[in-house]
């Protein structure tokens, strides 16, 4: 809104120095407002120079940082692929200790054997507490 404002009085004084200059009051002083004026473009275009230069260096560092993410990625990416194979091979190792009905029962027995001991263990630790305790 305040732009507006600033933009209509510098269209009056526009038009009001166009008024003056037909009647020749403002011809010495043009020369002085064209070397204000190109002053400030000069300014403007070095700020516009700097700002440029500063993207230009802000896209690069992004393109590093996105092309370091990608490698990063990708190496994760294929160790997850080494794994899964890894994972599958173990897979089949234990499908085809179980498919046997031989083995299915000795494992079945050596996990009850190993609970037992853990309950035993547990017990003797539990009585051992409250004869000491």
């Amino acid at each position: 809104m305040n732009y507006r404002r600033e933009n209509r009085s510098s269209k009056s004084s526009l038009i009001d120095g166009f008024d003056s200059l037909e009647e020749g009051g403002i011809r010495a002083s043009s020369s002085y407002s064209r070397e204000i004026n190109e002053q400030d473009n000069d300014k403007a275009m070095e700020s516009l120079h700097d700002r440029v230069t500063f993207l230009k260096r802000l896209t690069g560092d992004i393109h590093e940082e996105v092309e370091s993410h990608n490698n990063l990625l990708d190496r994760v990416g294929n160790k997850m692929d080494g794994s899964r194979g890894l994972m599958f091979g173990t897979m089949d190792r234990f499908k085809k200790v179980f498919e046997k009905k031989s083995t299915r029962k000795t494992c079945s027995l050596v996990a009850y054997f190993i609970v037992g001991f853990i309950f035993i263990y547990y017990l003797i630790r539990m009585l051992g507490y409250f004869t000491l305790g």
